[in-house]
């Protein structure tokens, strides 16, 4: 290391020392480990909420804020999973395995303490390999020009798509939809509004902040009120005995926590492979090499929980690597991540490594000092923390759904934020329910200004050369390789991920039908158009709207003759429809009516906002769903309400001095705005 990169390293913990700085830090890491421990709020929801609140902030600042919360999510998601055999989100799903037969042996206390020292060792880890590998890519990227970087988003678009929880075809079809919403507006090569609709709200675009909870925390949240379920149905674990047996099993087992975390890192600093992925290829690889591994693991065995936490903490330092160098996310988080590296004006790239690298290692910091608070939190506050799993959704989901409406409000401080909050929002939610990945989507909108920027320069500048680059040759090979697999495994299964089911639902074909078709005349539409502009304005529209409309020919015609096949061979039909997967519990019929009921609160909770504004409406949806809706007691309506309001008031219009817009009843009462200008 020279010089000058040992003096960047020691300014960059110079800056993370600053008591401020650190507070954000500590703050995050709490809403981290908080959000792990709640099943379906997972990190990506949590950086969407708290993205549009790291406006006014400096930033290192921000940066920090955001990555000491993703940086221990996956910790915090081990307390129910082991406890209760409730993933706090996928990257723990693994850890399930042998973390919950160890805590019905009466040994959660050994499993936690093995957890959270494989996760700490593993987070260190990641931020050692993301500071080592700064140096080398330093002279690497002052090569790569345009050409080279809109080929890495191409390959990075390519595995993150591919790489959909089996759904390669619809995830390929989500990537291009999300390129196509990040083309709305303003076009800024020669001017032209693109598909804005004579809204001015549109001429700057999607809000990305918008977008991420319409497209996350909302579907997420309609699921939980419409399961109707406590988050946990046990009582609270003791889990203060063993912890230190649990910390001897990891040093004991240091080979593999290393090995393990090789494997997170790595793996985390590939575009697209995720969480979901990581930890199980993780505890695959113990299975198949610990010895005895294979009789043992599934049934208690310590290394199983191990293997699945060191790697999924090694990969947030993985996947900020590709996110930081060349403006890929490694993650559906790092996606949202990314958005904050824009709004505060940082682009990835060359500038990250060489004016900007005092930000760069200050993130490595990040990482490094947030995995050290939230293992320590966890080891003294693993019995509280494990509580908040208990809380029940009538009382969380209103909370929560209020926090998304004023996160969302952030956007552009506009209606239209709202209005595009709910759309977006039921979009999500039939997304997930009929089994379409959204990571893709939010990963191609983030990608679509780089990509379209890149692309402009590439073709102007190079014209058809650009693509005789022999970086460009390799990442667009590899990307094509990618996509031809998809295609041929979507082709032979009916491009629908549930065909790799044992019991397919009954109506997954149906479904991938009307869903294909949707798709395909929305690109139609798209097309023709955009077809009209000028050669900079449709350039990416064109370009991403035949290889969608591709796609979705492929899909949906696969589908149909899938199930013409299954017909003319008399195919069992599952009683499971595919509305119910992860709400088996419950008919299809009766999630309809559930998710209408649900989408009907949050309208109920625009038009209140509209109505009075926005704060005041907060405390009366909040009233009303607790005690109409959840039928809470009064005692506990007005316990919340007021600590809602409360809290709501202070955070939000006192802290961060959220500037209100204007209601109707301000309107026609105006003495009422110069009360606090919160109508």
């Amino acid at each position: 290391m020279d010089a000058t990169l040992f003096t960047e390293v020691l300014s960059a913990l110079q800056q993370m020392l600053d008591p401020t700085r650190m507070m954000f830090v500590v703050l995050g890491v709490i809403i981290g480990l908080t959000l792990g421990i709640i099943p379906g709020l997972s990190g990506l929801v949590g950086l969407s909420l708290l993205l549009p609140f790291t406006y006014a902030l400096e930033p290192q600042t921000a940066l920090a804020f955001l990555i000491g919360l993703s940086s221990v999510v996956v910790t915090g998601d081990t307390i129910p999973a082991i406890l209760f055999g409730v993933p706090g989100t996928v990257g723990s799903a693994a850890t399930v395995m042998d973390g919950f037969p160890l805590a019905k042996q009466g040994q959660a206390g050994r499993a936690l303490g093995a957890a959270f020292t494989s996760s700490l060792i593993g987070g260190l880890f990641g931020a050692l390999l993301l500071g080592l590998m700064i140096p080398v890519l330093r002279p690497v990227m002052l090569h790569f020009g345009s050409p080279e970087l809109l080929a890495f988003c191409i390959f990075g678009l390519s595995l993150v798509a591919v790489l959909s929880a089996g759904s390669a075809m619809k995830g390929l079809i989500a990537a291009a939809i999300g390129l196509m919403l990040a083309t709305v507006g303003d076009d800024p090569q020669t001017g032209t509004l693109r598909w804005t609709f004579d809204t001015l709200y549109l001429w700057d675009g999607i809000p990305i902040v918008t977008l991420a909870l319409g497209l996350f925390a909302i579907p997420e949240l309609a699921d939980l009120a419409i399961s109707r379920r406590t988050i946990v149905q046990k009582d609270a674990v003791s889990t203060r005995n063993g912890r230190l047996a649990g910390v001897k099993d990891c040093f004991r087992h240091i080979g593999l926590v290393i090995r393990c975390s090789s494997i997170g890192s790595a793996l985390g600093a590939i575009p697209g492979v995720g969480g979901a992925v990581i930890d199980w290829i993780a505890y695959g690889h113990a299975a198949s090499t610990e010895k005895g591994a294979k009789e043992t693991f599934g049934t208690g065995d310590i290394r199983g929980v191990i293997a699945s936490e060191s790697s999924n903490n090694a990969k947030e330092g993985g996947a900020l690597v590709p996110t930081i160098a060349f403006g890929v996310p490694g993650s559906a988080s790092m996606a949202v991540l990314l958005g904050a590296f824009l709004i505060h004006g940082l682009v990835p790239g060359p500038e990250m490594v060489t004016s900007h690298l005092d930000i760069t290692y200050a993130l490595v910091w990040t990482i490094a000092i947030a995995n050290i608070l939230g293992a320590g939190i966890c080891f003294a506050l693993s019995d509280q923390l494990a509580k908040v799993a208990l809380i029940r959704i009538g009382i969380l989901a209103p909370l929560v759904l209020a926090v998304v409406f004023i996160g969302a409000y952030q956007g552009s401080r506009s209606w239209g934020d709202l209005y595009v909050l709910l759309t977006i929002g039921l979009l999500g939610w039939f997304m997930k329910r009929l089994d379409w990945p959204r990571a893709p989507l939010i990963l191609g909108f983030v990608l679509g200004p780089l990509f379209e920027r890149y692309m402009f320069i590439s073709v102007n500048r190079y014209g058809i050369e650009w693509l005789y680059r022999p970086i460009v040759i390799l990442l667009l090979v590899l990307a094509l390789i990618g996509i031809f697999r998809a295609v041929h495994s979507g082709l032979k299964s009916g491009g629908d991920a549930s065909a790799e089911r044992p019991a397919p639902p009954a109506d997954s074909d149906r479904y991938a039908i009307a869903t294909g078709g949707g798709a395909l005349l929305f690109f139609g539409i798209a097309l023709a158009s955009s077809s009209v502009w000028p050669f900079g304005a449709k350039l990416v529209p064109q370009s991403v709207g035949w290889f969608g409309f591709i796609m979705c020919v492929l899909f949906a015609g696969t589908a149909i003759l899938r199930t013409a096949g299954g017909l003319a061979r008399g195919r069992v039909d599952s009683s499971i429809s595919t509305l119910q997967i992860g709400l088996e519990h419950i008919s299809a019929v009766e999630i309809g009516r559930r998710g209408a009921v649900f989408f009907a609160w949050c309208l109920f909770y625009l038009a209140m906002a509209l109505a009075i504004g926005v704060l005041p409406a907060t405390v009366v949806f909040i009233a009303a769903y607790l005690r109409l809706h959840a039928r809470e007691s009064r005692a506990m309506t007005v316990k919340l309400t007021v600590g809602g309001a409360l809290l709501s008031y202070v955070l939000f219009h006192m802290v961060l001095r959220i500037t209100w817009p204007g209601s109707l009843l301000g309107d026609m009462v105006p003495a009422l705005r110069q009360w606090q200008a919160i109508f």
